[in-house]
This record gives C-alpha cells, sequence and structure tokens, in this order.
C-alpha cells in the first residue's frame, strides 16, 4: 500500500507569530517538504493546482519535474489537475514530459477544482464542468493513446492529424486518478475507463464519501475491470501529532481556527467528531485511520495534509518524521494483514503497467 503526503500550498499568517511566508519561501519549503518525505520513507509527495490566492502551486508540473531531478523513490502526483480549465492537449504533453523526467515515477490526479472565479479567468463556463470534465478527459485518452489524433468537440478547436509530444515513456500514459468530493459522475468517469478513483475525505462525514465510493465500486464491476473490492481506491486525511493528546490540541488548534480551507467554521472539537480529521497521539492517528478500511474497504493508496494553515516548516517535518517512523509502519501491516489476496495492494505503477502492456501484446495472436 502507498502512504505519502499532499499539498494545497497555501500561503497562510502563522497565527502565533502573526508572520507570513513570502511565495519564494512557501514554495521553497514545499520543495523542502517533498524530499524529508521521501527521506522518511513515504511513498508518494502530491501537490494540488490553484490559481488564487492564497495559494502558490498554480503549475504542478513545474514543481514536481523540479523535485524529479532531486528524489531518486517518491512518487511525484497532483491532488488536483484541473481538467476543466487546462487543455487537455496541454496536460497530455506536460505529463508525458514528467513521465520522462522523472523516469515513470509519476502519476496525476484529475479534478474540477472547487474555486468558481477559475472558469472565467480561463474562458469557462463553470455550468458546464462536469461536461467539459467528460470531453476534456475523453480527449486526453486519445492523445495518450494514439499517435495521430483528428478530432472535434464543444469546447476547443478541432485538431487535424495532431500528435501530442512527447509520447508517454515506454508507450505507457501516466496512472489517473479521478479526485471529487461530491460528483456522481466523476465516479463513473473512473469507473468506465478503469481509472483510479481519488475520495477527498477532510471535509465531509464518512457516509459521504462512502456512497461515492461505493457507486465507483459498483460501476467499475458493471464495466468488466474486475470485482468492486478490486477497484483501485484512494483516500485523503488530515493529521496533527504530538507525544500525548493534549498538547496536540493546544498546539493545534491556534492553526485550525486560522486556516483558509476550515477556520471560522466548526470548532477543532467538533471537526475531528465528524471529520476524519485527526489530532492527538500517533496511536489516535494509527487507530482512526484504520476505521477508514472499515468504512470504505480495502483501498491503495492513503495521502495526508500535514503542511497547511500557517503551520512552521520545522513542526511539518517532525510530523512527517512521525509518519515514516511510528504511524505509516504500522498501518501498512495492519491494512495488509487484512487485504485478501485477490485485491490489489498498490495502484498501478509505471512498471506495472508496462508489464501488462507487453503481456497483453504478448498475448495477441500471430497476425493480430
Amino acid at each position: 500500500m502507498q502512504f505519502g503526503i499532499f499539498t494545497v500550498g497555501d500561503v497562510t499568517p502563522d497565527p502565533t507569530t502573526g508572520r507570513t511566508p513570502t511565495e519564494a519561501e512557501r514554495i521553497a519549503a514545499m520543495t523542502t517538504i517533498a524530499e524529508h518525505a521521501e527521506q522518511a520513507g513515504l511513498d508518494v509527495f502530491a501537490t494540488g493546482e490553484h490559481h488564487n490566492r492564497p495559494f502558490v502551486p498554480s503549475s504542478p508540473t513545474t514543481l514536481l519535474g523540479y523535485l524529479a531531478g532531486r528524489t531518486s523513490r517518491i512518487t511525484l502526483s497532483t491532488s488536483t489537475t484541473l481538467i476543466t480549465t487546462n487543455d487537455p492537449v496541454k496536460i497530455a504533453e506536460d505529463y508525458a514530459m514528467l513521465q520522462h523526467l522523472a523516469g515513470g515515477r509519476t502519476d496525476l490526479m484529475l479534478g474540477r477544482g472547487n474555486t468558481a472565479p477559475v472558469y472565467p479567468w480561463f474562458g469557462q463556463d463553470i455550468t458546464r464542468s462536469v461536461e467539459l470534465t467528460v470531453e476534456n478527459y475523453q480527449l486526453l485518452r486519445r492523445l495518450w493513446d494514439e499517435d495521430v489524433v483528428t478530432w472535434s468537440g464543444r469546447f476547443r478547436t478541432p485538431l487535424e492529424s495532431f500528435t501530442s509530444t512527447p509520447r508517454p515513456l515506454d508507450g505507457v500514459p501516466p496512472f489517473v486518478w479521478h479526485g471529487s468530493i461530491r460528483t456522481p459522475e466523476v465516479a463513473e468517469i473512473a469507473a468506465y475507463f478503469g481509472d483510479g478513483y481519488f475520495a477527498n475525505n477532510i471535509f465531509w462525514p464518512k457516509e459521504h464519501y462512502v456512497r461515492l465510493i461505493t457507486l465507483y465500486r459498483e460501476r467499475y464491476a458493471h464495466y468488466g475491470h474486475g470485482a468492486p473490492e478490486q477497484a483501485i481506491v484512494g483516500l485523503g486525511g488530515q493529521v496533527f501529532m504530538a507525544r500525548n493528546s493534549q498538547d496536540a490540541v493546544r498546539e493545534f488548534r491556534p492553526y485550525f481556527d486560522n486556516a483558509p480551507v476550515y477556520g471560522h467554521g466548526p470548532s477543532l472539537e467538533e471537526f475531528t467528531a465528524q471529520t476524519p480529521l485527526t489530532v492527538g497521539t500517533p496511536e489516535q492517528v494509527v487507530e482512526k485511520t484504520l476505521t477508514f478500511q472499515e468504512f470504505f474497504g480495502d483501498y491503495q493508496r492513503q495521502l495526508f495534509l500535514v503542511d497547511h494553515a500557517g503551520l512552521p516548516l520545522k513542526t511539518v517535518l517532525e510530523q512527517i518524521d512521525l509518519l515514516g517512523e511510528e504511524v505509516v509502519p504500522v498501518l501498512r501491516r495492519e491494512l495488509e494483514a487484512r487485504r485478501p489476496a485477490h485485491v490489489p495492494s498498490d495502484p498501478p505503477t509505471h512498471a506495472s503497467r508496462v508489464a501488462a502492456r507487453a503481456a497483453a501484446a504478448g498475448s495477441e495472436p500471430v497476425g493480430a
């Protein structure tokens, strides 16, 4: 099973000091966090995509391409690549280039985003977001799967005998996750194509995500990709840890209360009771995270948000060390012990996809 961290890249004042990092400092911190995650033994680093303040990661492939040269093992991914407001031609080319730079250590998560003004900024209509998602992804698949594409649709200019470059590494596109917090149509797209489905699993009670994941699993089986329990599922989560739970709550409360993503709403106690947020000891993080498997079934990727809300870099690195030393080893052992033999333990990697393609080609009749 894969464990890692994801960043939303917010530039938020530290409520305990009043100091706001510069954009340069925040970007540099994100690269340090990614490198430290690899050193701590985590499997994945993922970045969001945002085009509005107070966030800085407007160009995920630039950040991940830089990290590809500074890391050697960790999978580099996104926690949202905007399928609605990015040109699918640019997505095809940018992520194929990233594949080459990272030696295949990359995948991506497509999503609609949750910032309404982004749509007009990029010339799109938010009321057509689902239609944009479907059409853009269908074109993206063709651009990766076919060397020469002739295409016309509703939302961009036609293509005539077009080849996106570079071609995917080893002829195999990056693995795609589809991320959603509320849209059944996204679960349907993921199931239809046999892609992964990632439930944000942060802002809503578990029952909300259970419905979406159950739908995805049922439709994955309907389209003939395998049994429902074999569908590829990823989950988000939020944690803040200290050696005792009282210290964790005391230290994290001012950051929670002022966070741009959920501050000034429910109390910390209400939020931890109603959502997957865990504030406490490493043992409490393990205990609560293990319940995810009980609610959602066996899954393949768990990402934690640990670097938001103005938390100092030193604190974030300490959180990553606790994950790597005390949380992930226990979760990995416990979750794998529960997993049936026929359920995948990991999402598809570049190597496994290349091997599957070679096996499929070898099984084709001569002359096919």
